[in-house]
């Protein structure tokens, strides 16, 4: 039974706990991780690794703690370059090759963002979850059978947006960027509808953005399109 607890999911810190009853994991590294130990009661000594996307701050600005509890910490090369920490616990790990932490097969495979090297992770357990895990993308070219979560960002509606620029509240220059980096409610409406969701018990939709984005319209929306639980942290 896969347990996911949300600890920042915004662009000032992003964070996730999540554990099939064997292996903990975190997903990302972007919060204090005196804020981490405090969500888990300082039962941290059996987290067995912690994956990361890339190397924006708000994803692993706190990994020399995590590195520094004795944590492992996964990651593409070109994330670990631009990260730039040396540290025996940090691992390299290549897109569409498998690796092994626990009871968890962890598939990484690229993703579409304005960084180095950054990855999404498909999280498989012994029991037949399959977890997708994706952030900081405004596009994924992959399909995926069989998931059972899903933990994708929802940054913002790109009506929302255009209607923002036109009254002046965001900068016409963070369009640009936004529709090259970040997932817009319209594609990941789009992702759902090309994947299977037979199996899928939860839908996470995470990051959300402060300006550009309504949590309740949002997850509204996705509920009729999927009929699925859908969870806003």
């Amino acid at each position: 039974m896969i347990e996911i607890k949300a600890f920042g999911s915004s662009s000032a810190g992003n964070c996730y706990y999540i554990t099939d009853g064997s292996t903990p994991l975190l997903l990302e590294a972007g919060i204090r991780f005196k804020e981490v130990q405090r969500q888990l009661n300082f039962q941290t000594a059996n987290i067995a690794g912690c994956l990361v996307t890339h190397e924006h701050g708000d994803h692993c600005k706190a990994i020399k703690d995590v590195l520094k509890a004795g944590i492992d910490c996964y990651m593409s090369e070109g994330t670990a370059g631009a990260i730039n920490v040396q540290h025996h616990r940090i691992k390299h790990v290549k897109a569409k090759e498998q690796f092994q932490i626990g009871t968890w097969a962890i598939l990484p495979f690229d993703v579409q963002h304005d960084v180095s090297e950054p990855y999404g992770f498909l999280l498989a357990n012994q029991e037949g979850e399959k977890v997708l895990f994706a952030t900081d993308t405004y596009y994924i070219k992959y399909r995926f059978q069989g998931l059972t979560h899903i933990m994708v960002e929802c940054n913002y509606s790109m009506e929302m947006l255009s209607e923002n620029i036109a009254s002046g509240r965001t900068p016409k220059l963070m369009k640009k960027r936004l529709i090259k980096s970040h997932m817009s409610l319209e594609n990941f409406k789009e992702f759902l509808k090309a994947n299977d969701l037979k199996k899928v018990q939860e839908i996470w939709m995470l990051h959300l953005s402060d300006s550009n984005s309504d949590a309740d319209l949002f997850k509204k929306e996705v509920m009729q399109l999927t009929g699925k639980m859908v969870i806003i942290p």
